[in-house]
């Protein structure tokens, strides 16, 4: 039997023992079957951010965002990862990282540093590459990307049109865009997030 908590090798985070044992439905035997928790965790987690009026760029929003898209999977959402991982910054990094990208992303704002979708993409690559908690980082940096968009009046992107899970040459695509942008090049990444 497949672990469904291991990795699809396809640029997913790796848990560590302790992080899979924060798995809550004691159901899931499939990787399919967390795949689906997890989704329904995150459109529950949909509802409740759109139809509020929310600041994303407020880290405790941003932590309780993460509990509400996994709080019904893991034990562990909302709270910083404490171990490394194949992506991301050094563990004890994350809380000061995460304040910068807050503080730029207001100036970028405020003073338009750039157009609101590469502000939008700016702020989504960035969090990814924080990669503040155990999983879920990319789903939770595209919600939180959108919900920026809201908040300053703009369209959510339509993220290459298809689940980032579930297709895997859309998120092939988005996992090079974001190379990309690790590289200082945000083009791919920009015409990625409106495709």
């Amino acid at each position: 039997m497949t672990d469904p908590l291991g990795s699809q090798d396809d640029g997913g985070t790796e848990l560590t023992e302790e992080e899979r044992e924060g798995l809550i439905p004691s159901y899931i035997t499939l990787r399919s079957e967390l795949n689906e928790a997890e989704q329904a965790n995150i459109l529950e987690a949909e509802e409740w951010a759109f139809t509020r009026k929310r600041d994303p760029l407020e880290e405790k929003f941003l932590n309780n965002l993460h509990k509400r898209m996994f709080g019904n999977v893991w034990r562990w959402a909302g709270q910083y990862r404490t171990t490394g991982k194949n992506i991301g910054i050094d563990a004890y990094r994350i809380p000061m990282e995460l304040r910068q990208l807050l503080d730029d992303c207001r100036y970028w704002i405020e003073n338009g540093t750039y157009e609101p979708d590469e502000i939008a993409a700016r702020f989504h690559h960035r969090l990814v590459l924080i990669h503040c908690y155990p999983n879920g980082n990319g789903r939770h940096a595209r919600l939180a990307a959108d919900l920026l968009l809201k908040s300053i009046g703009r369209e959510r992107f339509s993220w290459g049109g298809a689940n980032l899970v579930d297709v895997v040459e859309t998120r092939k695509r988005y996992i090079a865009a974001l190379q990309a942008a690790d590289e200082h090049d945000i083009g791919p990444l920009l015409k990625f997030v409106r495709s």
